[in-house]
Formats: C-alpha cells, structure tokens, sequence
C-alpha cells in the first residue's frame, strides 16, 4: 500500500497558519486513512507525519498535536510507541499546555491505546482539548486482523471533522 505523504520537513518559517502535526502510524490501512481525512480538515494546518519519519525537532515546531495510530494487543502499535521513545526526553519540559488529540483504529475497543498516549503525554503536561476517537473495526479473527481496513465514511467525517476543528481552534488562539 503507497501512502501519500507530506516531506519529513518543518513547515516555511514564513507560514502564518498554525502548525497542527498529525504524527500517525498504519499496519492496515485503517489509520492512515483516518490521518489523511484528519489532514483534509485541518487544511493548510495539517501536517502529516508517519511514525517512522518523526523527528523530535518536528514535533517541537507544532502547535498541537493529533496521534493516530492502531490498537495492537491492547496497545498503541508499536512504531508509534518507538515514535514516542525517540521525542519524549527531547521535549519534556518544551512542549507543555499545547492542545492533542487521538484518533484510535481498533479491532475492539482501543481503550489500552488511548491509555497509553494518554499516560505518555501527561509527563509532556500536553492538554487534551477533543475526547478520544475510536474506530471500532470490529477484526476478531486473525484474518480479519491482519486484512487491509476499510473505514466506515461515517468515521472518515469525523475524522476530518477533528482535523478541521482542531486547526480552527490552534487559529482563533482557544488553546
């Protein structure tokens, strides 16, 4: 599967639109679809960024945040959580007050996920300003797991929906 990305690089200093990073990761397509809707909400905003790719210094030049990622066994997958590992003390004590928000693509309830992004950026002191979304794709079986993802439309508009709302917050100053 290609995805389309944005270049690994920090926004043109001359922008004067907010910087809202959605720092995603994807196994099967479900939670790269949320970010691209995310992406398409958040407009000139919006700057995608795969988990593999994240650099501390990006993440320092965002105004907020939007983590996207997958629930694997019960937890954020693993390269997101790697993404994570390499910004944490980077950031800690530089990043604190600015607003996120998660978008969870799950098997089931993506609750285990949730708790862990949560837990990481408390210790950021980042401020929730949207609940969690959670994509439920009800995958139970192996094959169902590991089967490329398809997302209800209805998922996908609230998605952009948390994108757009989140890039017009960071632009009315409200977080």
């Amino acid at each position: 599967m290609t995805i389309d990305r944005r270049a690994a690089q920090p926004w043109p200093v001359t922008s004067t639109e907010p910087r809202l990073l959605i720092l995603w990761h994807s196994r099967t397509g479900a939670s790269a679809a949320l970010a691209r809707a995310a992406a398409q909400g958040a407009g000139a905003a919006g700057w995608l960024v795969a988990a593999a790719d994240a650099a501390p210094a990006m993440l320092l030049d965002a105004d907020g945040f939007l983590f996207v990622c997958p629930e694997n066994l019960g937890s954020m997958s693993g390269m997101m959580k790697e993404a994570f590992d390499r910004a944490y003390y980077p950031l800690l004590g530089r990043v604190e007050g600015r607003p996120y928000a998660t978008v969870i693509a799950a098997g089931s309830d993506g609750e285990g996920a949730q708790r862990q992004i949560d837990r990481i950026v408390t210790g950021w002191r980042l401020k929730r300003v949207a609940p969690p979304l959670i994509v439920n794709l009800s995958a139970q079986t192996p094959q169902a797991i590991a089967a490329p993802k398809t997302v209800p439309q209805a998922a996908l508009v609230q998605a952009r929906e948390t994108g757009a709302a989140l890039a017009e917050g960071l632009r009315l100053g409200l977080f």
